[in-house]
């Protein structure tokens, strides 16, 4: 039996802690507290420092495909967005892992939009209005050009936090109970939220989280050492992250507000809808168009080294 800590607030790490670390004495009372607060030492440090040295983004697998309706030899079988096995790492550097593919079902999420949402996060193609949208690969698997009315919807992957292996404890809060049960385990597991996109401008906000400097367009490689260590030295280090820092997590680039700050962005998903308002994907309109390269990736280093010839 589990039950999931969906409040991101839930976690410890969200709120950006001190590096405090608790000092033990002989005979010193310890409680619970006590040791969560070492456990939260630990964790926050790693986290930092994964966060810091590569997040956030997508560590390896978690490729997002689109299953049709009736495939795999089931004729019931519904329309379906797949994200495949894979590791990421959040803002906040806590390792997200998706152990086997998982899935979010298109008619059942679509019919569940309320009619508002689906006209403001509905775009016409036009005249190329929506191609910055999505990255220039992404385009060229859909044969170059878009579908003339799609809704825009973002695929995310965050970190929860499930309560498991229960066992008994003395009763919290208000309660007298003789037969009080407490989680003995917190397994780290995730949620997918497929979430439709508004808002989206051609020439301010297209939505997509940030690459970061491009240092590669630097042709002289001093100019390109100089400019890196420019970075690291003025932008690298984010104050409101910081351990310790007060006020709200401030969300990414990629992470509207009411989207979890720390989700990691995976795919931007164009469905093909009709018509109308509010639009309707009644009949076929085409598949959907996926982009999995707008995303953050973070190769290993035996990788990278690979890839300059090492």
């Amino acid at each position: 039996m589990s039950a999931v800590r969906r409040d991101p607030q839930a976690d410890p790490l969200f709120a950006r802690p001190r590096p405090e670390r608790p000092a033990y004495a002989t005979g010193m009372l310890l409680g619970a507290r006590d040791f969560a607060d070492e456990q939260t030492y630990h964790r926050g440090q790693l986290a930092r420092a994964l966060a810091y040295l590569a997040g956030p983004g997508t560590l390896a697998g978690l490729r997002v495909s689109c299953m049709p309706a009736g495939s795999g030899g089931q004729a019931a079988q519904p329309e379906e967005i797949r994200v495949e096995p894979g590791l990421a790492v959040d803002w906040l550097g806590r390792l997200i892992e998706v152990p086997r593919t998982a899935c979010v079902r298109l008619p059942a999420w679509f019919a569940a939009l309320p009619d508002d949402t689906r006209s403001q996060a509905a775009y016409p193609q036009g005249v190329g209005t929506l191609d910055g949208f999505t990255s220039a690969r992404a385009l060229a698997e859909a044969g170059g050009t878009l579908p003339t009315r799609v809704l825009a919807a973002d695929l995310y992957l965050r970190f929860v936090a499930c309560d498991a292996a229960w066992s008994p404890a003395f009763a919290s809060g208000p309660y007298d109970a003789l037969d009080a049960i407490a989680a003995s385990r917190v397994r780290d597991a995730y949620e997918l939220l497929l979430l439709p996109r508004t808002g989206l401008q051609a020439d301010t906000t297209k939505g997509l989280p940030d690459p970061g400097p491009d240092l590669a367009g630097i042709a002289d490689p001093a100019d390109r050492r100089a400019a890196l260590q420019d970075h690291l030295l003025d932008d690298a280090y984010r104050p409101v992250s910081a351990a310790g820092s007060a006020g709200d997590l401030k969300a990414l680039s990629a992470n509207p507000d009411g989207v979890d700050p720390s989700a990691v962005w995976l795919a931007r998903v164009l469905l093909p809808v009709q018509a109308g308002d509010p639009p309707q994907r009644t009949d076929p309109v085409g598949e959907p168009v996926i982009d999995n390269y707008s995303r953050r990736f973070l190769p290993a280093a035996a990788l990278l080294a690979r890839w300059l010839g090492a």
